[in-house]
Formats: structure tokens, C-alpha cells, sequence
């Protein structure tokens, strides 16, 4: 996922924060809704990481979003859909890099209202488009791309529905690529009551071979996994994904009022014990010529 703060219940892709340390007041507010006193203690998760100034939160961080990329073999003029885009972060990259036309969808106006602005400035008027939609209930005829990618979307929605919907928009011959979370072992009890029950409430996940089913009994064929560790909260993962300036950033002002200091040892020591049993999974597939 890229840059981002609480989580949108239909896109599964987080609302945007961007704090910076040197800004007057810390706290760079993206639209007037984030102008409204936040009560740090009832916010969820992605919107606390948001307030500290976190900018990448999807599981595999920018390391999956790498791998995307080399299994999607991206090719110049291609058309490629980015469901749940956040504030354009992937879509910009696929643009700059790759040559792709590209349609960024997100079903929430702060989302595309950010999406917009990045794009702009990153000079990609012309090559990407972004619009709003709903992953549940795409606009797209049949077989309009080339290439179709969600970044920790689906795993916050009907999964099958909405693995249906990323392959019906796919042209025969095209590739869908998803990221999600999963269960790399079978977790506890505890863990999973802990994580889906209170730290994540709502996000469904599967075993590896569960979301591999899920993607092949919507019409995926030849279908690739990669996975890893879930290291999005850990130091090294942390630094990777929001380079070491930020990182420092977002580790100061987590030490900066009492609430945010009751509010982390709250949520890390759970996030601490679900941490062994939860991982990254990419899932890339063909849509079959003959469908």
C-alpha cells in the first residue's frame, strides 16, 4: 500500500496524512476532515500510523510492490488498472517506469483528491488516469486492460466477488497481480482474535493456498506466488519501506504527547504477537485466451 492513514472499508486502501517535521504544527492536513480533533485512543491502526507520519501501509511494503513489477512484465503502451490506488504512489511508478497507461481508481475522495495532486506533480497528467470506483462493482467493460493490480484490497471485501471483478476487467491473455495478507502458520486463538478482533477488525485472511483458490476459481490460470514475513511494523521494515529520515520522524512524534504513547502500548504489543504468525502473499495469474 502505499502512502496512507485510516483504511477505506471498500477500497481496503488507507486515507492519507502526510506529517512533516518541519512543517508549523507537525501535522500536514490533506482535506478538511483531517482538520477535526482526532481522539488518538478510539482511531484504528492505519489512521494512527497516518497521524505519525507513516507513508507506506500495505503488507509486503515496497518490497512486494517490487515484485509486482518483475512478474508483471510491464510493457510500453500497455493499459493497466490500479484498484484501490491510494494517493497513486504504484500507479505513478508504473507510469514513470514502464511506459503504462494507466487507470488509478479508489472509491474515497481524500484518496483521489491526493492521487490527483501526485500525479500532477509528478508530470503524469497525460499518462494516468484517476477516477473513483468501487472494486466491488467496477465500471469497466469486459477485458479492458492489460493488466490489473490490488494492493491489500480485496482481503477487506467479499474476496471472491471481488476477485471476479479484477479478472472480468482483464483482457484474455492479461495479467491480474494482488497483494494480501495471510496466515504463514496457523495462528492461536489469541492471535487471531487479537489481530482480526481488535486490531484489524474486518479484514478477512486465508492460508496461502486459501487465496490461491480464491484467485484461481475466478479465472486465473498460470498462477505465481511470492510471500514473506510481515515486517511492516518491525525497525528494519520500517526503515525500508519509509527510508530513515521518516522513520526517525515517525518514531519522535510517537514519543511526542502522552495519548500517542498510550495509544502504542496499546496497539504494538498486540501487533507484537500476531507478528509470528502472519505474512505477505503476491498473487500474479494469466486470464486464459479462451475466456
Amino acid at each position: 500500500m502505499p502512502d496512507g492513514s485510516k483504511m477505506d472499508c471498500r477500497s481496503g486502501r488507507p486515507r492519507v496524512f502526510q506529517w512533516s517535521p518541519w512543517g508549523k504544527g507537525g501535522l500536514e492536513l490533506a482535506t478538511t476532515l483531517t482538520r477535526k480533533k482526532i481522539d488518538v485512543q478510539s482511531i484504528d491502526p492505519y489512521t494512527f500510523m497516518a497521524v505519525l507520519g507513516k507513508r507506506v501501509i500495505h503488507p509486503g511494503g515496497r518490497r512486494s510492490t517490487e515484485e509486482l513489477f518483475d512478474l508483471a512484465h510491464f510493457q510500453d503502451g500497455q493499459k493497466a488498472l490500479d484498484v484501490g490506488c491510494g494517493v497513486g504512489t504504484t500507479a505513478i511508478q508504473m507510469a514513470r517506469r514502464f511506459g503504462t497507461a494507466v487507470t488509478a481508481i479508489d472509491i474515497s475522495p481524500i484518496m483521489l483528491e491526493r492521487a490527483r495532486r501526485n500525479v500532477q506533480r509528478a508530470g503524469l497528467g497525460r499518462g494516468i488516469e484517476v477516477d473513483q470506483g468501487d472494486i466491488l462493482a467496477l465500471r469497466f467493460a469486459d477485458s479492458t486492460f492489460d493488466r490489473v493490480i490490488a494492493e491489500a484490497v480485496t482481503m477487506f471485501v467479499d474476496r471472491q466477488r471481488a476477485a471476479r471483478e479484477l479478472v472480468r476487467v482483464c483482457r484474455p491473455g492479461g495479467m491480474v497481480l494482488a497483494t494480501e495478507f495471510f496466515w504463514r502458520q496457523p495462528p492461536t486463538e489469541e492471535a487471531r482474535e487479537i489481530f482480526l478482533g481488535q486490531v484489524c477488525p474486518g479484514m478477512q485472511l486465508d492460508k496461502l493456498d486459501g487465496w490461491v483458490r480464491i484467485y484461481k476459481d475466478a479465472g486465473l490460470s498460470a498462477i505465481e506466488v511470492r510471500s514473506g514475513p510481515f515486517e511492516m511494523m518491525t525497525p528494519r521494515g520500517f526503515i525500508e519501506d519509509e527510508g530513515f529520515i521518516n522513520a526517525v520522524a515517525c518514531m519522535f512524534r510517537g514519543l511526542s504527547r502522552v495519548a500517542y504513547l498510550r495509544k502504542m502500548a496499546w496497539l504494538m504489543p498486540r501487533i507484537r504477537r500476531a507478528v509470528p504468525y502472519l505474512g505477505y502473499i503476491l498473487v500474479g495469474g494469466l486470464k486464459p485466451a479462451t475466456s
